[in-house]
């Protein structure tokens, strides 16, 4: 893979598991130095150890819980003190809650809401500027195809990203005067620990049949930013669907979210 990368550093979140670990391999392998932030100290310095073996590049460390409100001003504090420079910055970190929204507590939703929005949009607006000063920056915002429809049993988190796809989308046509592009990835049904996170532990008959491995929706997601795509979705048949949602009524809509969506137990 070209090293066309050699002398940028990208900053992942939500970097121990998952579509985070193989986001900073797509990069690393282009020759980007990474800087990796989850919660789970051990796992990161495990990928950062592989990273650096492996791709020849620097890896560095940050444990942190971005869902706390005050995370991105720390986190990039912390980036800043450490003397690092990000040129890419792709906000991965987030997770989901299946179940009836009177089910679930009003904190659950709310640490959710300030992983998945407002930690985004923060460390977007710290990191952004500086690339915009310095007239070159790639970012990634990771939504979802949930972003395309009302969801029940996941609202919330459907919701939030459509937030972050509809704000990612709007903010890559205000970056581009300053060499600064965002692109959104709304990957489908992953191979990822997401489900087990959410609570929902049975496949319906959608997700098994959907369910696409997370290393290619890795590769598809940086290709795309690092083509400056605006958005996309990785897969053809998750993008055909969202293509369909299009033309479907909104209540109908929900309706087939319902179907595929609901615990398959």
């Amino acid at each position: 893979m070209s090293k066309k990368l050699d002398g940028r550093t990208a900053l992942i979140t939500g970097a121990s598991a998952g579509l985070g670990v193989d986001f900073a391999d797509q990069l690393a392998a282009r020759g980007a130095d990474v800087i990796l932030v989850a919660r789970r100290e051990e796992k990161l310095r495990q990928v950062a150890d592989r990273l650096q073996s492996d791709h020849d590049i620097n890896a560095d460390t940050v444990t942190m819980d971005l869902a706390r409100p005050e995370a991105g001003a720390e986190l990039y504090a912390e980036v800043i003190d450490r003397d690092h420079q990000v040129d890419i910055l792709i906000n991965n970190a987030g997770f989901g809650i299946w179940g009836d929204f009177l089910d679930v507590s009003w904190s659950e939703h709310h640490t959710m809401l300030n992983l998945d929005v407002l930690t985004p949009v923060h460390l977007t607006r710290l990191f952004a500027e500086d690339m915009a000063e310095r007239g070159w920056g790639r970012i990634m915002q990771v939504a979802s195809i949930g972003a395309f429809q009302p969801s029940p049993h996941y609202g919330t988190y459907s919701a939030a990203k459509s937030f972050i796809r509809s704000w990612g989308e709007a903010i890559d046509f205000e970056l581009r005067p300053h060499g600064v592009s965002c692109t959104v990835v709304n990957p489908g049904v992953t191979e990822t620990e997401f489900f087990d996170s959410a609570g929902q532990t049975q496949r319906t008959w959608f997700q098994k049949l959907t369910i696409m491995d997370s290393q290619t929706v890795a590769k598809i997601g940086v290709k795309a930013m690092l083509k400056q795509r605006m958005s996309i979705v990785p897969g053809f048949m998750n993008a055909f669907n969202t293509w369909l949602n299009r033309w479907f009524p909104r209540r109908l809509s929900r309706w087939v979210a319902h179907l595929t969506m609901k615990d398959g137990g």
